[in-house]
């Protein structure tokens, strides 16, 4: 088997490509550095300009599936026009490959996306499965809606699609959990805002195993790729204390603050996804990290 990646060099990336050698899958990627483009049996780099509607069409050969995960970080200040690049990131990018297969007369059979928990509305009861249809009244919802509507694109193509709508991921060499280790190695870690929002979080290792686990079984439809034991944030917070050997003793950050500090990035943080795992499961994924303090304890 063979797979195409757009967005490969990243965090997720670089894991879900590890994963795949594991699995004897070939790899091919997509890049828009020069530079990083390689060219081994296993793991093979393209370039494309999504801007300049540029794309090495010698990436699609031989390929039984795309895995898109490109996308800017909404880890930056939403500013109009960043705002705008959140969304033209996933949306154009996957556009572009459309296009391409769509007038190249490629075939394909599997198109699997990136997507994201955030789509859910915020709630601190409700329990998300994958049927509900609601959406968040926020700018992540509007960017996984569009998201999420460009791949269903790919059906049209007589491809099977899957979005797999990442949580809270945790790594050891990125993500959010490095930003909230910091001030907790510092004794100055607190909950944020109530810190009984939920987070529903998942370890590198499992969110790269779920996408190969979808890639492997051909498994079209949306999948949460959640742990099966989601947190508040204060649990998740004072988690994190426990296994640096820190304390929590000053206040949580009011939300008030949060919003004056981030603008509109604060609902990041402040918003609260309780996620159900049950389908990813109920396919046969088993979870190599289900509990929080065994997460922790490998990354940290």
């Amino acid at each position: 088997m063979k797979v195409l990646i757009t967005g490969a060099t990243g965090l997720i990336g670089k894991e879900i490509t590890r994963k795949c050698h594991q699995a004897d899958i070939s790899v091919n990627y997509l890049t828009t550095s020069k530079d990083k483009i390689e060219n081994k049996p296993e793991y093979k780099g393209f370039y494309w300009n999504p801007e300049q509607q540029e794309i090495d069409k010698a990436c699609f050969n031989d390929v039984d599936a795309i895995i898109h995960l490109a996308g800017a970080s909404i880890a930056e200040r939403w500013t109009d026009s960043y705002k705008k690049e959140i969304i033209s990131s996933r949306v154009d990018t996957a556009a572009l490959l459309y296009k391409t297969l769509k007038a190249s007369e490629i075939e394909i059979a599997h198109f699997i996306s990136a997507s994201a928990i955030g789509i859910y509305p915020s709630s601190l009861q409700k329990l998300y499965t994958e049927e509900d249809n609601g959406v968040d009244d926020s700018f992540l919802g509007e960017v996984v809606v569009k998201w999420e509507e460009a791949a269903n694109l790919f059906t049209d193509l007589g491809m099977e699609v899957s979005k797999v709508r990442i949580g809270l991921v945790l790594a050891q060499d990125g993500g959010a959990l490095q930003k909230m280790k910091e001030p907790v190695s510092l004794n100055v870690g607190t909950a944020l805002g109530s810190g009984k929002q939920w987070q529903s979080w998942i370890h590198l290792q499992d969110l790269a195993g779920v996408f190969v686990h979808v890639l492997q079984n051909k498994l079209p439809g949306i999948y949460n790729a959640v742990a099966p034991g989601p947190v508040t944030n204060k649990e998740l917070i004072n988690g994190i204390a426990k296994v640096l050997g820190k304390s929590i003793w000053l206040p949580n950050v009011p939300a008030i603050a949060l919003k004056a500090a981030l603008g509109e990035m604060s609902a990041v943080v402040l918003s609260s996804q309780l996620v159900s795992a049950e389908k990813i499961i109920a396919s046969g994924y088993d979870f190599q990290f289900k509990n929080l303090t065994k997460a922790l304890e490998d990354i940290l």
